[in-house]
């Protein structure tokens, strides 16, 4: 078990265009968590800052980083890799500092696997619908339709393993998602067994794949 002294871990995962990125910007400004910056081989988007919002590396040096063993955990998605070192994270974690993760759901399953002594709280954020997902990423610096379509194909994809979560969050409204993620983290820590139930999730799920 890891000391009381210790951070925590907090995980948030979605399919693409579900607004992890900003609800973790949103947590980790509000409640003083440090975000784990990851690696990655693609190229940055227009209102992005490299070794803020991502470490922007080529191939080369992502492999690497992989034959160092520095990664926490890494993943291919969409053509690209993406990757979290882990000497920074445990320091932060060693030094009683909460880290957040913005990582899919290929790294949450690495990270849990690894068993780290650390208190470890996932989630994974759900669109409202379809249509919703759809708009969000039409407007997110995707020109290229072909982009769009291949985010909506992978959804299908990523949304099977919900299950795999502590707690699935539907982002229908910023705020309100953003307060029932606090909300989660905090019964969490003080109950370890805390669980919740899952139908509405489900029916939600429903609805999403059709």
């Amino acid at each position: 078990m890891s000391e009381e002294k210790d951070g925590i871990i907090v995980i948030l995962s979605s399919p693409s265009g579900a607004g992890k990125t900003t609800l973790v910007k949103r947590i980790s400004i509000e409640n003083n968590y440090k975000i784990s910056i990851s690696h990655t081989t693609r190229k940055p988007r227009t209102n992005e800052v490299d070794g803020k919002d991502y470490f922007f590396v080529n191939e080369d040096k992502f492999q690497k980083l992989i034959d160092k063993g520095e990664f926490l955990e890494y993943a291919k998605v969409f053509e690209n890799f993406y990757g979290s070192t882990k000497s920074k994270v445990i320091e932060h974690l060693n030094n009683g500092e909460n880290v957040i993760f913005d990582i899919d759901w290929q790294g949450t399953e690495q990270i849990k696997k690894k068993k780290l002594n650390y208190k470890l709280i996932t989630f994974f954020i759900l669109p409202p619908s379809r249509t919703e997902l759809f708009n969000r990423l039409k407007n997110r610096d995707m020109k290229d339709k072909n982009i769009v379509e291949k985010r909506m194909n992978q959804f299908n994809k990523d949304i099977n393993h919900w299950e795999n979560y502590d707690f699935v969050v539907i982002n229908d409204n910023l705020d309100t998602c953003y307060k029932e993620i606090i909300k989660l983290i905090n019964k969490k820590k003080e109950n370890p067994n805390y669980s919740y139930d899952k139908k509405n999730i489900q029916n939600h799920i429903q609805k999403l794949r059709r």
